[in-house]
């Protein structure tokens, strides 16, 4: 009997341990490639290759950059006060006089230049300052601030001031360098964002191009297991099979959590991080940089600057965590070689009023500073004009006017970092040109392709009253080859097959396909002088 109950006991742990190896195998892969869409190749449309190197015009742009950087996007979110944060000594007694009970003395402030200064309980910032690894943009805003959370954190995501745009920069970043994303995802996660559950930057027509959580601890588990929940114990009755189904489901949706955490284990942390907010997203990120995740862009975020009461001590313990997290994290990356890789940027969807509130606090505001971190910006400074506070100058809602669109900076990252043709830029940020500035960011001689050839031909879908269309814009006549296929690879309709002559032209794609097509994405191919262009979208 005793015999009996040890080899029963044995095949419990191995048929344990079968699930455990399993379950790990799981999560590595592709939810889509576990249901037998696709291998791990590229995907066939109609017998030729559509995969994240071929041929949009951002996915050509961004093959020929070879570079390894990665943005961190830190959103400080509320609505960040950005005259006690970069203090205007230049102009230090308006400064004060509008802000009396709660703007920083004189004394206890750390000179960054003659003009402006550091609160100083933000002194970790003083060394990443004096070693050449900060620079501060003044004035970063829109025009005609909108002054709802809601909307201008959209407007920061979508780039758009105007219009209510559904997606985001980093969305259609993504979604032109990945028609095929469903089926035959990177290897990689193209962002990760921790907190901020809801924000569009990453969305796409279709879908959202970032591993997201809603904090760090999220993250942290499964970056230390691999899974998002537990499937080990479970009651053994009706309820826990439902319930190992309902846990499995969730893991397998999370396709990446096997890569993130392999890219986890292999680093450890050589900084000493508090246990604050941002810290711990920082400290988990770090050991994914350095662990060669491959991620090119994250987003995290610091909550409760929306300051309307008792701003000083909610401010300055805020600020703390900013600038210990930030002097942390790079001298965490800078043993392993990150930290000229790694550039970190400050968005918040608006700033305070230059004068004080009833409540000791601000209330909401307009132009506030970005500030950008990280060795790759080649010395430290200041960029743009700062607002002027003289309240002749103020806007309708008494806000500071912003010198520097958000735009810029986006533009100036995605051009001069990133190594994008200005072109391919221009069709990230919808199609408007913007300034680059001068952020000290270079492409280190990488070079550019030569894009006349792609700059002359645009196509991007839109949506308008529930229909789909396709809007293309040529310089030159050309012959062009439109078909449409199914997320499987099957060739659905011919949407053009003639010659289009310089200008815009728009395909309804429904009207076009004559034939009814279901709700859902759909992937459309365009080839024209043999070359292939593909773009994901959408039946209404």
């Amino acid at each position: 009997m005793p015999t009996n109950v040890n080899h029963s006991a044995k095949e419990t742990k191995d048929a344990k341990d079968l699930h455990d190896q399993e379950h790990a195998t799981w999560n590595r892969r592709s939810f889509i490639q576990a249901l037998g869409l696709a291998g791990a190749g590229s995907m066939m449309l109609g017998g030729t290759n559509v995969s994240a190197t071929a041929p949009s015009p951002l996915s050509v742009a961004l093959s020929q950059t070879e570079n390894d950087n990665i943005l961190v996007i830190i959103r400080l979110k509320g609505g960040n006060d950005g005259l006690n944060t970069i203090v205007p000594v230049y102009d230090y007694d308006t400064y004060a006089n509008l802000r009396p009970t709660i703007y920083h003395h004189q004394n206890d402030l750390l000179a960054l230049s003659p003009d402006f200064s550091l609160p100083n309980y933000m002194n970790p910032l003083e060394s990443v300052w004096g070693d050449g690894n900060m620079k501060v943009i003044h004035g970063v805003g829109y025009p005609t601030q909108n002054l709802s959370h809601f909307r201008s954190s959209d407007i920061w995501a979508s780039a758009d001031a105007i219009n209510v745009e559904p997606t985001g920069w980093w969305g259609r970043y993504f979604e032109d360098l990945y028609p095929d994303y469903l089926i035959n995802p990177p290897a990689a996660p193209p962002a990760i964002q921790i907190g901020s559950i809801g924000n569009l930057v990453f969305d796409g027509s279709d879908n959202n191009y970032a591993f997201s959580v809603a904090n760090p601890e999220q993250l942290a588990s499964v970056a230390e297991s691999g899974n998002l929940h537990d499937v080990v114990t479970i009651p053994e009755c009706v309820y826990g099979d439902k319930l190992l189904f309902m846990r499995a489901a969730a893991n397998i949706t999370f396709t990446y959590a096997g890569v993130i955490n392999d890219a986890y284990m292999a680093s450890t942390n050589e900084a000493p991080y508090t246990e604050n907010s941002l810290s711990n997203q920082l400290a988990i990120i770090a050991r994914m940089i350095k662990g060669g995740l491959g991620t090119k862009v994250y987003m995290v975020s610091l909550d409760g600057f929306d300051t309307h009461a008792n701003q000083v001590e909610k401010h300055r313990a805020l600020q703390e965590d900013l600038a210990s997290s930030i002097k942390n994290f790079y001298d965490d990356l800078a043993p392993a070689g990150y930290d000229d890789k790694v550039l970190g940027m400050t968005i918040s969807e608006f700033g305070r009023r230059p004068y004080e509130n009833g409540s000791n606090g601000t209330d909401h505001g307009a132009a506030s500073p970005t500030m950008l971190f990280g060795a790759g910006l080649n010395g430290s400074g200041f960029v743009g004009e700062h607002p002027d506070l003289d309240a002749g100058a103020w806007d309708v809602n008494s806000n500071l006017v912003p010198s520097t669109d958000f735009r810029d900076v986006y533009a100036s990252v995605l051009t001069d970092w990133f190594c994008l043709d200005p072109s391919v830029v221009n069709t990230i940020l919808l199609n408007d040109n913007y300034e680059t500035l001068d952020l000290g960011l270079n492409c280190q001689g990488l070079g550019r392709q030569d894009f006349g050839n792609i700059s002359n031909f645009t196509h991007v879908p839109t949506y308008r009253n529930n229909r789909t269309y396709i809007e293309i814009k040529i310089e030159d006549t050309a012959h062009l080859d439109i078909k449409l296929f199914n997320i499987l690879g099957q060739e659905v309709a011919t949407l053009n097959s003639e010659i289009l002559y310089p200008g815009k032209h728009i395909i309804d794609v429904k009207a076009t396909a004559n034939m009814r097509l279901a709700l859902g994405q759909y992937i459309y191919r365009i080839n024209t002088r043999g070359q292939f262009y593909s773009k994901s979208i959408i039946i209404k």
